[in-house]
Parts: C-alpha cells; sequence; structure tokens
C-alpha cells in the first residue's frame, strides 16, 4: 500500500534551485493525493526562478514515479507565495516581453474549438457547456469538453466523476469518456474540498498540462468551459488556444449586459469571433402555462440590439434542468425528449450553423 509519507520521503531528496532546504521541507509540497497507484500532487514555486521549473517538476515527477507501486505520476505547479522583490522590479533597459502564443499540437487533431464564456459567474455557463457537448455529441459529432475553470472546476459534478483518469504507457492522462463525450477536468486530479488559490500563470500552466499531457482522440469539437471573467487568464488562454469560435452565456438582467459586452470586448481584442449569446434563466414556466419573467423580459432582444449578435437560445429556468445537474446525470441525456433535450438539440444545431457560417466568412 502507498502511503503518503512514502512520496513525501521521496520527494524530500529534492531541492529548489538555491534553496537550501528539500521542496518538502520548505512546504513546496502540498495535496498529495493517491488513488489506486496514481499518485497526484501541487508544488508550490512562488519566489522559484522560471527557468528552474521545469525541470524541478521533472525531477519530481520521477522522484515519485520510481516509487514501487507507482503507476501514475500527476504533478500540477502553483504559485501563491509572493516572489522576490528582484524578480518582481522589471529592467527598464528591457523591452518588454511578446506574450507567449504557441500553439500546442494537440489541435492537429481537433477540428474545432468553441469558447464557453460569461463575464462573471453563476450564470449556469458550466451545465451549458456540458449540455451542449452532450447535444453536439447526440447531433453526430465526435466531442470533446475541457473544463478550463481551474478555480471552480465543474465538470466532476455535473458528470458525476469521481475517479482519476488512466494513464498510457507515455504517461499521459486519458480522457475520462461521459456518454460519448471525452472529457478532462483538473477536478479529477484534485480533491474537491482543496482551494484552488493560484496565480495567473500557475493556471495556464494547467491548462496547458491539459492539452499537451493528455491523450485527447480525434475530434470534430473541442468545448471548451472558459473561467468566468474578462482577466489576463482569459486573454492567454485565447491567445494560445485556437477558437473559432466563442458562445457567450448571461442572464437577461439589465445589469448583466454590461458582462457581455466586456466578454465580447475580451474576444474582439484577440481576434476570436463571438457566435452569439445565450439568455439562460430566461423565464419559468407556470403552471396554467404562462411565462413569468424573474430577471426581467426581451433581455436577448436587448443585448442582440445592443450589441449587433444573434442570442441563440433562450433557456428557461427549469428545475429538471437543476436536477440533473445536482444528481450528475446532465438534462441533454436524463430529459432527450423534454425540454431541455429539445433546448440544448435546438442551442447545438445553432451553433453548429453559426460556426458553419463563420467558418465561410473567414475563407
Amino acid at each position: 500500500m502507498l502511503e503518503e509519507d512514502d512520496i513525501r520521503h521521496a520527494l524530500s531528496q529534492i531541492h529548489g534551485a538555491n534553496e537550501a532546504q528539500d521542496i518538502v521541507a520548505a512546504g513546496r509540497v502540498q495535496g498529495v493525493v493517491i488513488k489506486s497507484g496514481n499518485v497526484g500532487f501541487s508544488l508550490e514555486v512562488g519566489g522559484l526562478a522560471t527557468e528552474t521549473l521545469e525541470a524541478l517538476k521533472q525531477q519530481a515527477e520521477a522522484a515519485v514515479g520510481a516509487i514501487k507501486g507507482v503507476l501514475s505520476v500527476t504533478c500540477v505547479m502553483t504559485a501563491h507565495k509572493a516572489a522576490p522583490a528582484v524578480e518582481a522590479q522589471a529592467s527598464t533597459d528591457k523591452p518588454a516581453r511578446e506574450p507567449n502564443r504557441e500553439v500546442p499540437e494537440v489541435f492537429d487533431r481537433i477540428g474545432a474549438v468553441i469558447a464557453v464564456a460569461s463575464g462573471k459567474g453563476g450564470v449556469g455557463k458550466s451545465t451549458i457547456a456540458v449540455n451542449l457537448a452532450l447535444a453536439l455529441q447526440q447531433a453526430g459529432k465526435r466531442v470533446g469538453l475541457l473544463d478550463a475553470d481551474i478555480y471552480g472546476p465543474s465538470a466532476p459534478q455535473l458528470l458525476n466523476i469521481t475517479e482519476r483518469p488512466d494513464v498510457t504507457d507515455e504517461k499521459k492522462l486519458i480522457p475520462i469518456d461521459r456518454h460519448g463525450v471525452a472529457t478532462m477536468s483538473i477536478g479529477y486530479m484534485v480533491p474537491p474540498e482543496q482551494a484552488m488559490i493560484w496565480r495567473g500563470p500557475m493556471v495556464q500552466g494547467a491548462l496547458i498540462q491539459m492539452l499537451n499531457d493528455v491523450e485527447w482522440p480525434e475530434l470534430d469539437i473541442l468545448v471548451l468551459d472558459m473561467p468566468p471573467g474578462t482577466g489576463d487568464i482569459q486573454l492567454t488562454m485565447a491567445q494560445r488556444i485556437p477558437v473559432a469560435g466563442a458562445l457567450i452565456i448571461s442572464t437577461p438582467s439589465s445589469l448583466a449586459l454590461a458582462d457581455v459586452k466586456r466578454a465580447i470586448g475580451m474576444f474582439e481584442k484577440v481576434n476570436i469571433p463571438v457566435l452569439g449569446m445565450v439568455e439562460n434563466m430566461a423565464y419559468m414556466q407556470a403552471p396554467d402555462g404562462s411565462k413569468l419573467f424573474p430577471f426581467g423580459e426581451a433581455g436577448g432582444e436587448a443585448m442582440t440590439a445592443q450589441t449587433g449578435l444573434p442570442c441563440l437560445a433562450s433557456l428557461a429556468l427549469d428545475p429538471a434542468i437543476q436536477a440533473a445537474s445536482e444528481s450528475g446525470m446532465p438534462a441533454a441525456v436524463a430529459d432527450m425528449a423534454g425540454y431541455s433535450g429539445h433546448a440544448f438539440a435546438a442551442l447545438a444545431d445553432a451553433v453548429l450553423t453559426q460556426l458553419t457560417s463563420k467558418g465561410s466568412q473567414n475563407d
């Protein structure tokens, strides 16, 4: 039986660059998880020179991989300690660094990437991303889902996934299949109670790892569940991932329009076309058949009028969708013949139509 002490003992032989203490004594090893021979842990690298990090990560993974009984090792680097002041001071005589725009090789196997985004959290973005991926698969596409919300991964809950991914002989993670969709999430490797207090560069690094270190199959479409917001993390992701089109999720509230505009502005800055918007929780169906509008009426029309973008769907605030999300059986599967199934199938058709249209315009 593997014990956490075995992992920490192996890692105690490794030192960060120019550090007297080993990485365990320095408190850099955190969140050790052991499941059936698969080991995961985070490595706090705040304050270490950037050019030494990849070598340190490889040393740590090799040390743990050499332990008898270990089948796979996943090390995720984090940095929430302040870097030394000497590193924080930019030299005035050096030009500013160009952002890294290198595209991971995995996209040679992926036809198109659809980014599902929102200007802020709490609008149902992840629920729509998961159900959209399933509806696209039901439409005959080979689909993958990457839960890129590092701070609050939702795929494990929405898809009822509690196991860790298997690994190939080349030590790459194998996506977990759910209902015909290949899925990956940082939540598959990190306990749900562990807080993800990471700085931007480490979040970006973790995302690229979930692309390069995962054995993604040939895909027609990869649905990318973006982190909420419009900050540096989202911009950098958009620069390094060849997104074919973005879908913006919002509630119909007039206050949400500012968030929609910010999200549109972010994608315009990196020349990514916006396919359209989804008005989530647009209304409630009353028992007598009438509609109630808890967040205001005609929000989608107002957003279209002010942004010029089509509203591809106005989804109801449906208890069945909430219940499906809680149970881990998404509504697009659990209610395929009902309202939810038809609504997400229609959204998938609208997204595919917009994707084709944008592709034709670019040609």
